[in-house]
């Protein structure tokens, strides 16, 4: 398999741990709503969005703090709690309680902890990746059902604004992608490009492109530049010299085996996609055990398309803010599935 085969690969593989993070968010919105599990009393309330940013940014300034002072085991301590716990979330809706103690059905409880004692174990990329769609999936659905159409709206606005200049302004999550990638903790989601990938033995931080989002289970995006630089100029003579530099830093280029992208990425276009889902009342789609109507759908696949190109422009060889893209995908999508379903905007925008 060549470099080219081998990135085109990995970026479908991205593209899967999206849909499963989005189709497992859909599949949990009536279970969730059933178990009472919002977030807040009133999902329709815009300040809602604004609780949830100054969240985001207090936990941000204290991840830069601990690693500041080298509290790297209270982030990982933190974060595979909060796996544990969105894991039990979703296993008590999908596994049968065949053994119950009171109201705790037992095997679900026992799972979740699986999944934490793999996270500390054997953080390996696949365990990540597994634990990262189950968390994400968790995640979106919770959200989503907590945020009506305008504050979801609101908060993939604000986090896209707040992700472009935390990535081209202040540059402040390098720092925090620096430190997390070294704990082996699912706020990534990790594609190998290579069979003989393990993210256990091979994570150097430095040579990380960002792609950053504002959350606790958010991180970096990296991609492997394409093999394919452009050639030489039409009617000039190629400079030898310069192609030997093109193509030894091709070959640097291709000595990282995998890509990475924030589990964030994944998370907040999809509150938007369990949102309209949930709040917006057109007619469903008839698809088998997820809750789905168009202009979810058009969230969907507005992510989707959105994830694709930022794939191109990251692999192209630049780091870019990935939220912008996404979100902007995702509430582009969003508002032609309304019009297609003869939604008006005002209504759209939750208004």
């Amino acid at each position: 398999m060549n470099d080219r085969t081998r990135v085109l690969v990995a970026v479908g593989v991205t593209v899967v741990l999206f849909l499963g993070v989005q189709f497992g968010a859909l599949a949990l919105i009536e279970p969730f709503h059933e178990s009472d599990r919002q977030a807040v009393e009133n999902p329709e309330d815009p300040t809602n969005s604004v609780v949830y940013f100054a969240i985001i940014l207090a936990a941000t300034g204290l991840m830069l703090a601990a690693f500041k002072f080298d509290l790297q085991w209270l982030i990982r301590a933190l974060i595979v709690g909060v796996s544990v716990m969105l894991a039990w979330f979703v296993f008590t809706e999908f596994v049968p309680p065949v053994i119950t103690a009171g109201p705790v059905n037992v095997i679900a409880v026992l799972a979740s902890l699986g999944v934490g004692l793999a996270l500390l174990l054997y953080p390996e990329w696949y365990v990540i990746d597994a634990t990262g769609v189950l968390m994400g999936a968790g995640a979106a659905a919770l959200f989503g059902i907590s945020f009506g159409l305008l504050p979801a709206l609101l908060l993939l606005a604000v986090l896209a604004v707040y992700d472009a200049i935390s990535v081209y302004g202040t540059e402040h999550m390098l720092d925090l992608a620096e430190g997390v990638m070294d704990l082996k903790i699912p706020v990534v989601l990790v594609i190998p490009t290579s069979l003989s990938y393990s993210y256990l033995e091979s994570t150097d931080p430095a040579n990380l492109e960002e792609s950053s989002e504002p959350d606790a289970l958010d991180s970096e995006t990296e991609a492997v530049p394409s093999s394919s630089g452009p050639g030489p100029e039409p009617g000039l003579a190629p400079d030898p010299d310069a192609a030997e530099e093109t193509e030894s830093e091709d070959a640097r280029d291709f000595e990282r085996d995998a890509l990475f992208i924030g589990l964030g990425d994944a998370v907040i276009p999809t509150i938007l996609v369990v949102s309209a889902a949930f709040f917006l009342e057109v007619e469903a789609l008839e698809v088998p055990w997820i809750a789905l109507n168009v202009p979810a759908l058009g969230a969907l696949l507005g992510t989707i398309a959105g994830l694709v190109v930022l794939m191109y422009m990251v692999i192209r060889g630049r780091a870019h803010a990935g939220l912008p893209l996404l979100n902007g995908g995702a509430i582009g999508g969003y508002l032609l599935g309304a019009l297609a379903s003869g939604v008006s905007i005002a209504t759209a925008l939750g208004f």
